[in-house]
């Protein structure tokens, strides 16, 4: 269904540890010139949505 909100796991906060937390579940926002460059958009811990390795997550189903 289109809308629906999309989520994955941290697996690595490397160079980001102040904005991930491993094994904490993150909301993905689509974003489709971020994902040319395999990156995804997340909200991270201070609220804010980034950029961020798409290899740091792993979808949750």
């Amino acid at each position: 269904m289109k809308g629906d909100a999309q989520f994955a796991v941290c697996i690595s906060n490397k160079r980001y540890a102040a904005s991930l937390e491993v094994r904490k579940i993150y909301r993905l926002i689509p974003d489709k010139a971020g994902a040319k460059h395999g990156l995804v958009r997340v909200v991270d811990e201070m609220g804010e949505d980034y950029l961020y390795p798409k290899e740091y997550f792993s979808l949750v189903s």
